[in-house]
């Protein structure tokens, strides 16, 4: 082979290695990109679920402690945002936001509850606070999204 044309040959072969190394980069950096984006809307969309969850179960449980009929709508309410979970969640927060569901219904079942009550019960944290765990719960989620973050993809 003449010294030329492998010369030739060989810059040209350099052009194409380097080019198709170049595009390969780009492409993964773009998928990457495109990936911590998902991880990143998908964990704001369920931290908007869980705080609109959390609110919305404590208004109710303020509500059972006081009174003995529910309101039928707001307990609708919190049942589909269990349900939205039950879409996008782990069986954890799922199971939490089940347990919560139980407590509240079985709050307005129970006898009203005073101010002087109130304050005898404060010993018993889980009276007090019933969405500590799903809270809690929530919490290990995000973070687990959050740490898996956007990993190489395949090309």
């Amino acid at each position: 082979m003449d010294p030329a044309y492998a010369s030739a040959f060989a810059a040209l072969a350099g052009s194409v290695i380097g080019g198709l190394t170049s595009l390969t980069a780009s492409r993964l950096t773009q998928r990457t990109q495109v990936r911590a984006q998902q991880i990143a809307h998908d964990v704001a969309s369920r931290e908007d679920l869980y705080k609109d969850f959390i609110e919305e179960a404590s208004k109710l449980y303020a509500d059972a402690l006081e009174h003995d009929q529910a309101d039928t709508a707001k307990l609708v309410r919190l049942y589909a945002l269990v349900s939205r979970m039950r879409v996008r969640s782990s069986p954890p927060v799922i199971e939490n936001a089940d347990r919560i569901m139980r407590v509240i219904i079985e709050t307005y079942l129970g006898p009203n509850i005073t101010l002087r009550d109130l304050s005898v019960s404060l010993e018993n944290r889980q009276a007090m606070d019933p969405l500590r765990e799903f809270s809690e719960a929530c919490r290990e989620e995000l973070r687990t999204l959050e740490l898996s973050g956007p990993s190489t993809p395949r090309l």
